[in-house]
């Protein structure tokens, strides 16, 4: 196993996948409240954080099977934040038997297409390469992320994006592998207990997102007010454990 990973706590295993632009630090604050009645499983996805780069392909969701059947957890609660979520619902929907229940906290969707609105954001980040202080910024200057940029918690967020952007620049050229068809054809399929976090102050894109959720079966939705869309887990984390450790008790 290549991947870091960090373990606190005892109990039913729950598994943590932080968001683009973070590594485990993100659960910094949700992790320990977790870990009072669960066996917390926190992990840097490759190319994140103290984990190695992505070498010619990068498959997450195998990656988080190999994570699993080296600490020989053979089901867990898998808790996945933005693409953390996407992770997360392609791993439940191509091994159901090893969830014993999903949380989706302002979760990405295989197959979603993001509005156009999205892309000269996306390019303006880029074209800053390879100003880190630049791509911060603009990364940063969205409304959907003014919760966090007003927090206590706003340099430890610059610090975290700031470390991934490092990172980010090193990696060498790869694919990504996700699992076909996409999820997004394939939400009704999805039978594990599903709970569905978005932030009040999340961007259109992912409340479009939320509404394919509803094909779940066994799905719950949660609106967490006053919080933005990337680092809810910083500037909430007391909401979002008492959401998750109700819902996981129910």
């Amino acid at each position: 196993m290549d991947l870091y990973y960090e373990i606190n706590g005892e109990g039913h295993p729950v598994v943590l996948i932080h968001s683009g632009g973070a590594d485990l630090r993100e659960w910094t604050f949700v992790a320990p409240l977790l870990a009072k009645n669960y066996k917390v499983v926190a992990f840097d996805g490759r190319g994140a954080g103290k984990s190695p780069s992505p070498v010619e392909y990068a498959n997450y969701v195998e990656d988080l099977l190999e994570l699993m059947d080296y600490l020989k957890l053979n089901q867990a609660t898998i808790i996945g934040h933005n693409i953390g979520g996407q992770i997360a619902t392609d791993f439940a929907l191509l091994y159901p038997e090893r969830v014993a229940n999903l949380v989706l906290i302002t979760p990405s969707l295989t197959g979603f297409h993001y509005s156009q609105e999205a892309e000269p954001y996306i390019k303006n980040i880029m074209d800053a390469a390879p100003n880190v202080d630049k791509m911060t910024e603009i990364f940063l200057s969205t409304p959907i992320y003014q919760v966090v940029t007003h927090s206590p918690q706003k340099d430890f967020a610059i610090q975290m994006l700031r470390h991934h952007f490092q990172r980010m620049l090193k990696w060498p050229p790869f694919k990504t592998i996700w699992p076909q068809p996409p999820a997004i054809d394939r939400l009704q399929e999805l039978n594990s207990k599903t709970l569905f976090i978005i932030a009040q102050n999340d961007s259109a894109d992912h409340y479009l997102i939320a509404d394919h959720f509803r094909k779940v079966p066994k799905v719950k939705f949660i609106e967490i007010a006053d919080a933005d869309h990337i680092m809810v887990t910083l500037t909430h984390p007391e909401e979002l454990y008492r959401e998750i450790n109700t819902f996981m008790e129910e």
